[in-house]
């Protein structure tokens, strides 16, 4: 991450917080690095750890996060995958099963 000045990175490892997603890269990166030991203590088992730690907050932020906010806009903007209820519909092109 060249691309984050080291007066940001001061102040997000200080913790002011990410603001763009460069800056929220740097910081899990930086988590990710020192939980590791990198590079003095680093070995497949804090590498495999990591991995597994990441995946399932990624899960998690899609079930607890991602879900409900989509779930919304279904119910403002309708669903793709239902038939007289998409936007190819509206063009005689919906393909939706009944």
């Amino acid at each position: 991450m060249p691309y984050i000045t080291q007066h940001k990175r001061i102040e997000i490892m200080q913790g002011k917080g990410s603001t763009t997603p460069g800056e929220l890269n740097f910081t899990l990166t930086t988590l990710c690095s020192d939980y590791a030991g990198i590079p003095e203590h680093l070995d497949y088992t804090k590498i495999n750890e990591i991995i597994g730690v990441l995946e399932c907050i990624k899960l998690e932020f899609y079930r607890r996060v991602a879900i409900p906010f989509e779930e919304k806009k279904i119910q403002i903007n309708g669903d793709v995958y239902h038939k007289g209820n998409c936007a190819r519909s509206e063009i005689g092109r919906c393909t939706c099963e009944d």
